[in-house]
């Protein structure tokens, strides 16, 4: 730990896309002081991702979060040693000593998220990766906040409040700002500067999409919107969507990656559908308001949905019809692939601090709220901790 309370922390996110590891380094006093690192995407392969798409549906059967039921023994395993790859090889590209490394944040993979059941499970041995790393890592930070009463997501708030204190002044707004983060699932941090966090899921990300497009034609994604965008709204599809009664639930609220169903075969051409469902991970995000204290008057789009031509311009027009501006994250001099990681990161930082990860207005838990699970060698117990060097 440096003399101002900086720790430099590596943030690992494997999100509910099913595409890969996201690597971030993070220099960080887990409160106001954030200095960006490199960051880098290591995509998992097509057999890899069928493996993991069948384990969510083992992972259906799990009543205590220890089961691993058939390949998820195996997975827990694999996960871990499949991260300690990406770390080393994000070393190794990017110059980065990993004995200047303080901690690692590791989110692992979630396989089920079942918060009206106080269930969330994400595989991924930490204590496995710290040996492969010879690090201190901090995993399994949901489960301190679903016993704390809270929905155990979203937790990137904390690290978007501190990045909006820190946006440019051409980018300060006349009012409130909204975070977005469009991964398999959207969600959304409404900050005001004046109190804490406001976030919740705001509806399906990019999992309706991507299953749409592996069902009906055999494909992992559309990349680009190809398909999206030879299509049009199919207006009763998109209205069951968001007439669902998850919209009109009280914030703070999340959703499994499950809890929206792909459409039924004959709900129209492929690339109808899939322009639908595009049109639908928008107006969810912008429904969302609905449920903010006010009206944000930016919006900024992270995540891998933001590449989605057809996402961008429905939220760039809807924002403009409230008054307000949709912009991706690199126009605000984020980094929207890396901020998930960058989070993670940040969010290790805090919780060895003791810090809260979540508050009453984010996740719905009584109090702000600590979290994490420390695994550590036994050869970095003795003598000064790992973040007092």
């Amino acid at each position: 730990m440096s003399d101002n309370g900086t720790l430099r922390a590596i943030g690992l996110m494997s999100g509910t896309s099913l595409d890969g590891i996201d690597v971030a380094l993070l220099d960080t006093d887990g409160a106001g002081l954030v200095r960006r690192g490199p960051s880098r995407g290591y995509p998992y392969e097509a057999a890899f991702r069928e493996r993991l798409a069948a384990a969510l549906q083992a992972a259906k059967s799990i009543e205590d979060r220890d089961a691993r039921p058939g390949d998820l023994a195996a997975l827990d395993r694999e996960i871990a040693e499949r991260h300690a790859e990406a770390v080393r090889r994000f070393a190794a590209e990017c110059g980065i000593d990993l004995a200047s490394v303080d901690l690692v944040g590791f989110h692992g993979q979630t396989v089920l998220h079942r918060p009206e059941r106080g269930l969330t499970v994400q595989i991924g041995d930490g204590q496995r990766l710290a040996e492969a790393l010879g690090l201190p890592v901090i995993n399994d930070m949901r489960a301190a906040d679903m016993a704390a009463g809270g929905q155990g997501a979203p937790l990137v708030p904390a690290y978007h409040a501190a990045l909006a204190a820190g946006l440019p002044d051409a980018l300060q707004p006349e009012g409130p700002v909204a975070f977005v983060n469009i991964g398999g699932i959207s969600n959304v941090t409404f900050i005001d500067g004046e109190a804490e966090p406001v976030a919740f899921d705001s509806g399906p990300g990019m999992a309706l999409i991507d299953q749409w497009v592996q069902r009906e034609a055999g494909i992992p994604f559309d990349q680009n919107g190809t398909i999206a965008s030879e299509g049009g709204i199919v207006a009763t599809l998109a209205a069951s969507y968001l007439d669902a009664p998850f919209f009109a639930r009280p914030a703070p609220k999340s959703l499994d990656r499950f809890d929206f169903a792909v459409p039924e075969k004959g709900a129209g051409a492929l690339e109808d559908v899939a322009r639908t469902l595009a049109f639908v991970t928008a107006e969810a995000i912008l429904k969302a308001a609905e449920q903010m204290p006010r009206q944000p008057r930016l919006w900024i789009i992270c995540g891998g949905g933001r590449r989605h031509p057809l996402i961008m311009q429905d939220l760039r027009e809807g924002a403009a019809r409230r008054g307000a501006r949709a912009i991706l994250a690199e126009e605000a001099g984020l980094d929207g692939d890396a901020m998930e990681a960058e989070a993670w990161a940040y969010l290790a930082v805090r919780s060895v601090k003791g810090l809260p990860l979540t508050f009453p207005g984010t996740t719905g838990c009584r109090a702000p709220t600590t979290g994490g699970v420390l695994a550590r060698l036994a050869a970095l117990t003795s003598g000064a901790s790992a973040w007092d060097r």
